[in-house]
């Protein structure tokens, strides 16, 4: 009694002084991680976005480099030292990580026709840096659908070799988005030719378009994937969603043999679709609950 008492004694010491196992800790041991958007969860780029998704059960936070519009670049605050400082500081303190830097901006651009792109691909990488993050977001913009804009095709593919070749030298990735089925941007990627830029896959392209989820999982095959937007269109969460069967999903990225991180992104409730902790802690623990079961 008197050693099991001991024992108990420093077990405690040893979690007053070193803490016990936190979430990131166990989620890092996951094959799979779950992340929410600053952006869609209504916080582009502010400190307040980690304490949100510390709250919605999120093991990251994908953050953003802020508005383009007009401007050269992005609005980007984190080419601040101070503040960068400050988000990477309050990331480690709620125990989450940044897995991808989000380059959102390009949504409402066309990344093949704007004269600045290049440049503002270039500070995000740069931000991803000196933030030390490996994966970033970069979706082709509002005439990016090389279904629609065919004609674009050779400009997209030429800029984003020259984005390989500056991702290359600072040792990340760029997750891109396209409307193209799984064959289609298989090729585009052969057609790049660089390492570092793969596929950022997003669940809603497939389904919207019409396409089977799994197959084009299993065309693109697990080294071309970096990263996956784990949603679906608004309207209904994840779990009530007729049109993924994340059972299957999981199953299928299983037998690929990718891991990694599961970013959600859309999927909110039509009944409530601004009521962000709702909407999110519901979608969190569902996607948790099929990919961190065990």
């Amino acid at each position: 009694m008197k050693y099991r008492l001991i024992s108990c004694f420093w077990i405690g010491l040893m979690v007053c002084v070193f803490g016990s196992p936190s979430t990131a800790q166990t989620a890092s041991k996951q094959r799979y991680k779950v992340a929410v958007v600053d952006l869609m969860i209504l916080k582009r780029q502010k400190l307040g976005a980690f304490q949100l998704a510390k709250d919605i059960g999120a093991d990251g936070v994908e953050v953003d480099m802020g508005g383009l519009g007009d401007r050269e670049t992005f609005d980007n605050q984190l080419a601040n030292d101070s503040i960068r400082k400050v988000f990477l500081s309050k990331a480690k303190e709620l125990n989450l990580e940044i897995p991808s830097i989000g380059m959102t901006g390009f949504f409402a651009q066309s990344f093949a026709e704007r004269p600045t792109a290049i440049k503002a691909v270039t500070d995000g990488i740069n931000t991803m840096k000196q933030m030390g993050v490996k994966v970033g977001f970069l979706p082709m913009g509002i005439k990016g659908d090389l279904v629609k804009f065919p004609e674009l095709r050779p400009a997209i593919v030429s800029r984003l070799k020259e984005v390989g070749k500056i991702a290359e030298k600072a040792g990340v990735v760029i997750g891109i988005e396209t409307a193209l089925d799984a064959k289609g941007e298989l090729q585009l990627l052969k057609d790049i030719g660089s390492p570092a830029i793969k596929s950022y896959f997003n669940f809603e392209n497939a389904i919207r378009n019409g396409r089977d989820l799994d197959k084009e999982l299993k065309t693109l095959g697990k080294n071309n994937i970096i990263q996956i937007h784990c949603t679906n269109d608004d309207g209904v969460w994840l779990q009530n969603d007729p049109k993924i069967n994340m059972e299957h999903v999981k199953a299928t990225l299983d037998k690929m043999g990718w891991s990694g991180w599961l970013v959600i992104e859309r999927s909110r409730d039509a009944k409530d679709p601004r009521n962000v902790k709702w909407n999110f802690s519901a979608n969190t623990t569902y996607v948790k609950s099929i990919f961190q079961a065990n």
